[in-house]
């Protein structure tokens, strides 16, 4: 009789080859596998167990996960001879974006990464991050390049080359916006030449887009600009621009600054002028305000949404049109587009909005936890109709293998969707795991504790799945509310307070 290790060890394999291949096709090289999964923060760091469900993930060396060069990509896998070369990306924008790839690349192995400042927008990866970081990069390397010293800037998406598609309203505003089909003019957190620690130390400094302090990984790294429309969290007081406003989108603040700065640029013969402006980053802009507040609706929106799109639109290449028609039109194709995820795995939903990072207890006895946020529109129980077995318990070993390849210790999936009464309805997925920074009797502990949380604040019921599903031994929990604000900008602050405050037994 065959193993069930040995069952497990042929259909790992076996989906592996199937992921290298579509990969391949996809993109013109080999990707990273899933496993090198950039968020494990703690690579160097060992599993002291696991659980029966998964195979013990391969823990890749730091060194080895983050190796891209001009010639390789960070797999090791050499670049196609024209990728430098090949013209997928049509626009002036593409051209400029694969250039400061191609030379922040090629500086960091001259030993110059101090010449260069990163933008980064947040981890979840949203298309109002991604504007905002390459719109940002280009006005910082632009709007210098007169001076004696123009300023080296590159935009870097916190998310793997093979996760960027996962968000269809990307691709769509990508495509739109003449970029290339293999994202090879992007630079994605898989693609740096070294471990983000490593690279913190090394470069300028850092800007923040779209959230409000950085990860941990980049802890030594200097926050030199923040523009954010969440709530300030106290990071780098001095930072230049230091930017936080209660908008719809950060495209909004991050474009108002770049017009600002742009049009105060003096002309000849005092100075240089306004620089070129594409319009597919022009228009790029718009997709983001445009998505972020539901084509400028009054309830999601502000006037300076407003205001800031309208003084966009004029340099774009929609300045014929009226804001209202643009606005709308863009709302309702990206709107399509992101509601479009028929097509996504459980593991893909898992990872299309995932936000976390170490939190740090304050008790000093008390380990750090890795805790980490998925964001779905998709019911858990339409989530369990694609997995393989079509149970609850299925969708939990596909929660548990993505978590042990990201190393998490918490996860929490909120799910927020529509019932077939029109009723908006939330659910709380909450999954503690015993195999990486804490034993067994620590996160039993962990997992009342952060239940307890969440109930004082919400009005919570178990799911009726969970009748026929032992998920409070295994610490796994479904719960289903109706507050229509609880997000993931309501629920987090809770749950971080909650294991902040831990003290472990």
């Amino acid at each position: 009789m065959v193993s069930l290790r040995g069952k497990k060890e042929r259909l790992g394999a076996a989906a592996a080859l199937i992921v290298a291949l579509a990969s391949t096709f996809a993109h013109g090289r080999a990707l990273p596998q899933p496993r090198e999964a950039v968020f494990a923060v703690e690579s160097e760091l060992a599993p002291t167990s696991i659980d029966r469900l998964v195979e013990q993930p391969l823990v890749v060396d730091s060194a080895s996960t983050y190796r891209a060069s001009e010639k390789a990509f960070a797999d090791g896998a050499l670049r196609p001879a024209d990728y430098w070369a090949s013209e997928e990306g049509v626009g002036h924008f593409s051209e400029w974006s694969k250039s400061t790839k191609h030379d922040f690349i090629a500086d960091w192995a001259l030993g110059k990464a101090n010449e260069w400042t990163i933008v980064m927008g947040n981890e979840g990866g949203d298309l109002d991050s991604m504007a905002s970081a390459l719109s940002w990069a280009y006005h910082l390397s632009h709007s210098t390049l007169h001076h004696p010293q123009p300023r080296k800037a590159v935009a870097l998406l916190q998310t793997p080359l093979d996760a960027l598609d996962l968000r269809p309203e990307n691709k769509l505003a990508l495509d739109n916006s003449k970029m290339s089909s293999g994202h090879r003019d992007l630079l994605t957190i898989d693609e740096l030449p070294a471990h983000p620690r490593a690279v913190a130390k090394q470069i300028r400094g850092i800007v923040l887009v779209d959230h409000p302090l950085p990860l941990s990984v980049w802890a030594d790294a200097e926050v030199v600009g923040i523009i954010d429309h969440h709530a300030d969290r106290g990071v780098a007081p001095h930072a230049n621009p230091r930017i936080f406003e209660t908008v719809a989108s950060c495209t909004t603040l991050v474009a108002r600054q770049m017009l600002d700065e742009l049009e105060a640029i003096p002309g000849p013969p005092d100075g240089p002028g306004e620089y070129h402006m594409p319009h597919e980053l022009l228009e790029l802009m718009l997709d983001a305000i445009a998505i972020d507040s539901d084509g400028l609706n009054p309830k999601k929106s502000t006037k300076t949404d407003a205001d800031v799109s309208r003084r966009v639109l004029e340099r774009s290449n929609w300045h014929n049109e009226s804001l209202s028609q643009v606005m709308d039109r863009l709302d309702k194709e990206l709107g399509e587009a992101k509601r479009d995820l028929s097509h996504l795995s459980v593991r893909d939903l898992l990872r299309r909005d995932w936000k976390g990072d170490v939190v740090e207890t304050t008790d000093t006895a008390t380990p750090a936890i890795h805790l980490g946020f998925a964001s779905t529109p998709v019911s858990i129980d339409d989530q369990i109709e694609r997995t393989e077995r079509k149970t609850l318990k299925d969708w939990f070993r596909v929660e548990r293998r993505w978590t042990a390849e990201i190393r998490a210790d918490v996860s929490i999936c909120l799910n927020k969707y529509k019932d077939h009464k029109g009723n908006k309805v939330r659910e709380i997925v909450l999954t503690v795991r015993h195999d990486h920074r804490i034993n067994r009797t620590q996160a039993d502990d962990l997992f009342r504790v952060l239940s307890s949380a969440l109930n004082e604040s919400f009005d919570l019921e178990e799911h009726p799945k969970m009748k026929h599903h032992a998920g409070k031994k295994r610490r796994q929990m479904v719960w289903v509310h109706g507050r229509k604000d609880a997000g993931r900008k309501v629920v987090r602050p809770i749950v971080e307070r909650a294991v902040k405050s831990w003290i472990s037994p």
